[in-house]
C-alpha cells in the first residue's frame, strides 16, 4: 500500500510529538489530517481518538496515528471500532509486524516513553510495510467479536 494520506490526532500530552510527525510526513509529500489538538492545553484523548478511526474507517487508503501520553487510552478508545485494528508501538519492530502479521490500520504512540526520533521511525516503518496475508489473514478475520 502506498499511503499518500493519514489521519492523525492526540491528547495534550501528545500535542508536541504530533506536530514532529507531522511536519516529517509532510516533508515526505504526505497529506495530512490533524483532528487535533491545536496546542498543548489539557484535553481529553477520546475526542481526537474518535474522528481518527472514523476517517480510516471512511476511507481504507488513510493510515491512522495516534498519540497520547502512554499510548493505551487513546489506542483503546480507537480499538471500540471493529473495523480498526490499533497498535500500541514503540519500537519500529513492533510497528513492522503489527502492519505485516495484524494489518493494523492506526499506530499509537506513548509520547511519555519514547523518543521524537524513535517514533519517527515508527511511523515510517509503519507506513511503509504492507500486510502479510497469508495465515495471517484467518487470525485477522477472529479479531472482530461481530
Amino acid at each position: 500500500m502506498d499511503i499518500k494520506k493519514i489521519s492523525i490526532g492526540s491528547d495534550h500530552a501528545g500535542y508536541e510529538l504530533k506536530e514532529i510527525i507531522k511536519k516529517h510526513l509532510l516533508t515526505k509529500g504526505i497529506e495530512v489530517k490533524d483532528v487535533g489538538p491545536s496546542s498543548a492545553d489539557s484535553v481529553d484523548y477520546p475526542d481526537f481518538a474518535h474522528p481518527v478511526a472514523k476517517d480510516v474507517i471512511k476511507d481504507t487508503t488513510i493510515l491512522g496515528v495516534l498519540i497520547c501520553g502512554s499510548g493505551n487510552g487513546i489506542n483503546m478508545t480507537a480499538n471500540k471500532y471493529q473495523e480498526i485494528r490499533s497498535a500500541l508501538c514503540w519500537k519500529p519492530e513492533i510497528a513492522e509486524l503489527a502492519r505485516l502479521h495484524n494489518n493494523a490500520n492506526i499506530i499509537a504512540l506513548p509520547a511519555r516513553f519514547i523518543n521524537n526520533e524513535e517514533a519517527i521511525k515508527c511511523v515510517d516503518v509503519f507506513l511503509a510495510t504492507d500486510f502479510e496475508g497469508g495465515r495471517h489473514q484467518n487470525r485477522v478475520n477472529k479479531i472482530a467479536c461481530c
